[in-house]
């Protein structure tokens, strides 16, 4: 790839990005594109860089140096006011965005459509399709303290995607999660890929990786190491 253009075809393209914190590089010269349509796993340790990574994403956070693009839009240049745009766009899944606990699961995934000014009508109608598919609907009255963690995960997970993004981003989504909720989840997020969402799961979890069986990029101390071979 050439580092310096910007790819028309790619989804999420990096161009020599660094990121320090006192002095620590959280990421240093990240260069990389992720095209429409892909599963594409995030691997590393703690503290590799991941999170910083995804929030670049999202617009929670700046790099010192380098261009970031979502869509073909620089994410880097855009302001305050832009942000919640990007954000309708870009479902995200982290481990700091928890669920409200005196609200119900319905009106959690609703959050993102309420803000937005979506008319009641169409919050109803595009709630229970995000709880659908997710395998929740039948939770949609209770509290979050009533879920189990699976449950609780795919309420997250749901409210991410009730936008109808075109990117979903998640943030170690089975961390807290046994291996047969981990492959349960995994699984989802498969489902939302093949309808065409791409789909950029950050782990430190080596037993994700031989569920996905897609292109795994790796950070170690915040810098990228080769892409190995995609698994036949």
């Amino acid at each position: 790839m050439d580092a310096e253009r910007v790819s028309v075809d790619a989804m999420i393209q990096l161009i020599h990005v660094s990121k320090v914190y006192d002095r620590r590089a959280a990421l240093s010269d990240v260069t990389l594109d992720i095209e429409k349509g892909e599963f594409v796993l995030l691997m590393g340790p703690s503290g590799a860089g991941k999170s910083t990574l995804l929030r670049m994403l999202i617009g929670a956070e700046r790099p010192d140096q380098g261009q970031i693009f979502v869509q073909g839009k620089n994410v880097t240049k855009l302001r305050p006011s832009e942000v919640p745009y990007l954000r309708r766009r870009v479902g995200s899944v982290f481990q700091d965005f928890r669920l409200l606990p005196k609200k119900s699961v319905s009106e959690n995934v609703a959050l993102p459509l309420a803000v937005q000014g979506v008319s009641p009508a169409d919050i109803r109608r595009k709630v229970t399709e995000a709880l659908r598919a997710v395998g929740v609907e039948h939770k949609r009255d209770q509290l979050p303290h009533s879920l189990s963690a699976g449950e609780h995960q795919r309420v997250c997970i749901a409210r991410a995607i009730v936008n109808g993004p075109t990117v979903l981003l998640a943030d170690e989504p089975t961390g807290n999660l046994d291996p047969a909720l981990t492959g349960e989840i995994i699984e989802l997020f498969k489902l939302i890929n093949a309808r065409g969402t791409t789909v950029v799961v950050a782990t430190h979890d080596p037993h994700v990786m031989g569920l996905v069986n897609r292109r795994v990029i790796t950070l170690v101390g915040g810098v990228l190491a080769p892409d190995p071979q995609v698994p036949a």
